[in-house]
C-alpha cells in the first residue's frame, strides 16, 4: 500500500504540480483511514455524503426527491465524542469557500450538538478526526 504522501497524484518531473483537487484530498483521506482503522475501528463509520458534483437533470431531480439537500457537508463520522454527537467535515481546496447553504448547515449542525469543521487538505481532515477521537494522527 502506498504511503499517504505517495497517495497524492504524482506529476511528471519538471512540471509544476497543480494543487490537489477536493476529490484527490478526500480519496487520500480515506487511504489514511484504511491505514489507521485497525487501531481505531470507529473510523469504519466515516462516510462520504454524495451531495456535490454535476449530474444529469433527471438524476439530480430524483436525488432531490430522495432527500439530498444542498449544502450538507461532504463527510460524516457518526461517533459521539466528548460533548459532540458526531463530526461533519466539509472539504475545500486551498482557495475554496463555504457557500451560504454550507454555512447554514454548519451552524445548524453545531446548534444540534455536532462538531462541524471545514478542512483544506487530507492532512487537516486527518488531524481533525484524530483530535476529535483523541488519538495521534501520525502513522
Amino acid at each position: 500500500m502506498a504511503t499517504c504522501k505517495e497517495a497524492l497524484v504524482s506529476r511528471e518531473a519538471g512540471r509544476r504540480e497543480r494543487p490537489a483537487t477536493e476529490h484527490q484530498e478526500q480519496v487520500t483521506l480515506f487511504r489514511w483511514v484504511a491505514l489507521v482503522q485497525a487501531k481505531h475501528p470507529e473510523l469504519g463509520l466515516l462516510h462520504a455524503i454524495p451531495n456535490g458534483g454535476h449530474r444529469h437533470k433527471a438524476v439530480a431531480a430524483r436525488m432531490k426527491a430522495e432527500g439530498v439537500r444542498r449544502g450538507v457537508p461532504d463527510l460524516c463520522l457518526p461517533v459521539a465524542s466528548g460533548e459532540y454527537h458526531g463530526l461533519y467535515i466539509e472539504m475545500k481546496t486551498r482557495k475554496g469557500r463555504l457557500s451560504s447553504e454550507q454555512k447554514r448547515w454548519g451552524d445548524a449542525l453545531q446548534a444540534q450538538g455536532y462538531r462541524f469543521q471545514m478542512c483544506r487538505s487530507w492532512q487537516e481532515a486527518a488531524m481533525t478526526i484524530a483530535d476529535y477521537l483523541g488519538f495521534d494522527a501520525r502513522l
